[in-house]
């Protein structure tokens, strides 16, 4: 994952899985789902691989289906197995639940709320910023803003709202 510009360097001790917003091309292959996630996988045993996928609702023969046949939220599931056989301590999430269902939502936001490293995440789901995030960035045109809080918390604050109508302001100078 490249950024479109500017740098960024990885701490030595981080390890990234990152969960993309359009994930169609990842899946156009002619292969199981078991075959797609072998790669990621430290056990190159497919027992290790099925029972990831069992604990993602991929029981019994649902791992021998191929991957470019599979449902927006087969897919979601499938990343999520991918980033858990990994085992990274940094998540990179752009819109993970769109494709989910409540069920799927809940045991997300459940398994991100017992994880125990870093989630960067973009979403348009109100509940799920509440429930996941701790600490608001918001990437204005003017610059960034960045708050220790929960979202709704950030929501209703003046202060942030203010700073928000400075950075307003001045990106509009800008132009």
């Amino acid at each position: 994952m490249e950024p479109d510009e500017g740098t960024y360097k990885w701490g030595v001790t981080t390890s990234q899985s990152y969960f993309p917003k359009d994930n169609t091309e990842l899946f156009n292959r002619d292969e199981t789902i078991v075959d797609w996630l072998m790669p990621f996988s430290p056990e190159k045993d497919p027992t290790y691989v099925r029972g990831f996928l069992g604990r993602m609702l991929f029981p019994g023969e649902d791992g021998i289906k191929k991957v470019n046949v599979l449902s927006g939220g087969e897919r979601v599931r499938v990343m999520l197995s991918k980033m858990m056989i990994l085992a990274s301590n940094v998540l990179i999430m752009d819109e993970p639940t769109p494709h989910l269902d409540m069920e799927s939502i809940t045991a997300l936001n459940n398994g991100l709320i017992k994880f125990n490293g870093v989630v960067l995440f973009t979403s348009q789901d109100h509940q799920f910023i509440q429930t996941i995030a701790n600490r608001i960035m918001e990437i204005t045109p003017g610059g960034l803003i960045d708050k220790i809080s929960t979202y709704d918390e950030y929501l209703d604050s003046d202060e942030m709202a203010r700073k928000r109508q400075i950075l307003s302001v001045s990106a509009e100078e800008d132009d």
